[in-house]
């Protein structure tokens, strides 16, 4: 018995060291193509994200093992790419001050659906995008509504959202949805509220966090009852905890980089984080360095 023991523990110690050797060859930064201007990334199957760019619409594909990058969505004049999600074989695209969404192939990046959210000649920003059973909800960050486009990629529905009094500049940013897709939750960037939504009827309720707040908050990512919010140019991500109803949470933790630089949003691979650095206080050129910062979760 005590060499079987012994046996477990040494092949469990040499786990440990393999995956930690295995975490430390991959790059802890992911340079993106020079003036690529990102805002949303991503995760894709096996070690891919997908980065788009707010200037024009492309979108990349890079591999996180091997730094490797493609495009895989050419951009187009008119076209802007901020929250993107993969879902399936399909990637969904929200498309900013455009008040569009686009669907791809995420494989191919052939153009699946090209839809209309927000009316036509209407102040939007259609910011960030989760998908569930339901279909794919967008987020307007000018606008107190969701908008809901089906799983067959229909006619989106607008959603109105009540319980949130909307402010100058950027309310509603990122967005997740729990497990079975009953609830969605969303940060309001300018007062650094975090807000539980009933998709079914647009109520809004805020999540309690104790008097803390998540200012600046853009991306999130949920695991569990865990929740990552990407506080943009405060150029950290904090941890919150939430409560089993989601009707109140902590902030146990902040996440921070030198390599961050104004990070918009993160995506998940395995217990890593990949925050996308937009960059916003540096002048945008065709010559600009833009790039992915990974840290541990």
């Amino acid at each position: 018995m005590r060499r079987k023991t012994i046996a477990a523990v040494a092949a469990l110690v040499s786990l440990t060291v393999a995956a930690v050797a295995a975490a430390q060859t991959l790059p802890r930064r992911l340079d993106l193509p020079d003036g690529w201007q990102p805002e949303g990334i991503a995760a894709g199957a096996g070690n891919q994200l997908f980065v788009g760019s707010r200037a024009n619409g492309a979108v990349v594909r890079i591999d996180a093992r091997t730094g490797r990058s493609r495009i895989v969505v050419g951009g187009r004049r008119g076209r802007a790419a901020t929250g993107l999600k993969r879902a399936g074989n399909r990637l969904f695209v929200s498309g900013a001050q455009t008040g569009r969404a686009w669907v791809y192939d995420a494989r191919t990046g052939r153009q699946i659906k090209a839809l209309r959210l927000a009316p036509a000649g209407r102040p939007t920003f259609v910011n960030d995008v989760v998908v569930t059973a339901k279909g794919a909800y967008f987020t307007d960050s000018l606008r107190n509504a969701l908008y809901l486009v089906p799983p067959g990629l229909s006619r989106p529905r607008e959603i109105a959202l009540s319980g949130i009094a909307l402010q100058p500049g950027n309310n509603l940013n990122g967005i997740v949805a729990t497990a079975d897709g009953r609830t969605l939750i969303s940060v309001q960037t300018n007062t650094g509220r975090l807000w539980r939504i009933d998709p079914a009827t647009g109520r809004a309720t805020a999540i309690d966090l104790g008097g803390a707040s998540v200012t600046n908050g853009d991306g999130l990512l949920l695991r569990g009852r865990t929740l990552y919010v990407v506080r943009n140019s405060d150029n950290r991500i904090a941890v919150v905890s939430l409560s089993a109803d989601l009707a109140s949470g902590r902030v146990t933790r902040t996440i921070t980089s030198r390599s961050f630089d104004i990070p918009t949003t993160v995506a998940r691979i395995g217990a890593r984080l990949y925050a996308v650095n937009a960059r916003f206080t540096t002048t945008p050129s065709a010559r600009t360095r833009y790039w992915i910062t990974r840290v541990g979760m």
